[in-house]
Formats: C-alpha cells, sequence, structure tokens
C-alpha cells in the first residue's frame, strides 16, 4: 500500500505554488503541518452514490472471488473512518474506488464485509475552465474557481473520491485551514520530487493562485468555499475531474 505522506505528501501540497523554485529539496522543506481528521456521522442509505465503510480488515480482490490486493483497515492514515466510494455491484461483491489502488483501477471486496452507505452530494472539477462544481442529486448547489495543475504536472483526470475531512492545527498551515482528501495520485512528480503523491483539495495563503494552473496537481480553493466543502462534502462522495 502506498505510504501517504500527509495529503501529497508536504511539498506536493505545500509546494504546489506558482514556479518550481518553491519546491524546497527535503532538507529544506518546512516540517508538515499536523491535521486533525473531522468527524461525521456515517451516511445514511438513501443516496444517490453508494459508498462502502469498512468495519474490520478486509482484503481487496482483483476481480469478485479473484486474486488477493491490497489490504483495506477501518481507519485512514489520518484516523478518519474508512469509507469507500462504490462503482458497481455484482452479486455478493463490491467494485470500489480506493487510494490503496492506483488511479483508474478499482479493487472488489465482499459487501457482507462492510456497511453499506450513500451520499447526495458529488464534486466535479472542469479542469481547462479551471472551476469546481458541487451538486446535490444532480441539482447545483455551489460553484468555485480552483487552481489546477501546471502544465508538466496536470491534475489526473477520472473518478476519485474524498477520503478525509482535515483541518489545520497550525494558523502558518500551506495548506490554509483545512483540505479534502482524494483517494487519486499524482503520476507526474517531478525529477527528485522528495514528497509522496496523493490528491487534494485545500485552501491556500497564495490566494493569488486560485484559478491558475499553479499546483504540482492538487486543487486549491479560497478559504471561505473551503469551508462550505467541509461542510457539504461527506466522506465518500465522488469526485470527477475532466480535462
Amino acid at each position: 500500500m502506498r505510504r501517504l505522506a500527509l495529503l501529497c505528501a508536504l511539498p506536493l501540497i505545500a509546494g504546489c505554488g506558482d514556479d518550481a523554485a518553491r519546491v524546497q529539496p527535503a532538507s529544506a522543506a518546512e516540517e508538515p503541518p499536523h491535521f486533525a481528521a473531522q468527524r461525521e456521522r456515517p451516511a445514511g442509505p438513501q443516496g444517490r452514490w453508494l459508498t462502502a465503510r469498512i468495519l474490520e480488515p478486509v482484503r481487496l480482490r482483483a476481480a469478485p472471488g479473484g486474486r488477493r490486493l491490497e489490504r483495506l483497515t477501518p481507519r485512514t492514515e489520518f484516523g478518519s473512518r474508512k469509507v469507500v466510494s462504490v462503482l458497481r455491484r455484482r452479486g455478493g461483491w463490491l467494485q470500489v474506488v480506493t487510494p490503496e489502488r492506483p488511479n483508474g483501477r478499482p479493487g472488489w471486496l465482499k459487501a457482507s464485509r462492510v456497511h453499506l452507505g450513500a451520499v447526495d452530494v458529488s464534486i466535479h472539477v472542469d479542469r481547462s475552465a479551471r472551476r469546481l462544481t458541487v451538486r446535490r442529486d444532480g441539482r447545483l448547489v455551489r460553484r468555485l474557481p480552483v487552481a489546477v495543475g501546471r502544465p508538466g504536472t496536470e491534475t489526473p483526470t477520472g473518478r476519485f473520491a474524498i477520503t478525509d475531512k482535515l483541518r489545520a492545527q497550525r494558523a502558518d498551515s500551506p495548506y490554509g485551514c483545512c483540505a479534502l482528501a482524494l483517494s487519486g495520485h499524482q503520476p507526474k512528480l517531478i525529477p527528485g520530487w522528495p514528497g509522496g503523491d496523493r490528491l487534494a483539495i485545500h485552501a491556500t495563503p497564495h490566494v493569488e493562485s486560485v484559478g491558475q494552473a499553479a499546483s504540482l496537481g492538487c486543487l486549491r480553493a479560497a478559504t471561505a468555499d473551503m469551508r462550505v466543502l467541509m461542510r457539504r462534502v461527506p466522506l465518500g462522495a465522488p469526485v470527477f475531474v475532466s480535462a
């Protein structure tokens, strides 16, 4: 399983700057900010997008009853409840999106080993327009500008999911007030990159970069918009990123 390095690793978020000079070598990088997972109530089963809460350690499979893959645990690396987004059901099996798998390569698990839930909220990112849209049951709820990955480290496209809702414990956090960790990974790491590859939607002290192609792959939003997302977007909500 790939090891999280505090939401895209320190440099992949803190270094989501406007130019490569802001990516500091590991020896010069500042200490990672401390985050606290935000608690929330389990989702009900009535929503549009099916989710699965991991109740006990369970092994992903390449296909229903197929080859064994990564092992999932009831908590994420940040201490949140482990809630995964479900793509489809086949008999007693669920195909799920999880950060333990590469982008676009979901795994399967037994439905009897999880607690099924659902959410009505989804996030849609138009990379070329640098815009994020929140929808509830298909209806527009909010539209906001975001910074996206710059040329060479473009934000990956595809379907991802919210894995953690995190609040910064330091006033000088390079992630601003808070962050929504995503299940996706950045495959276009720069040469010599010292950090990890996880993606996130997060606030930023570099407010001038919002609406620009300025990051190493993560999505940046204004603080006020991030606070709304933190309130409205549940764990397991799907995130669709288009070119």
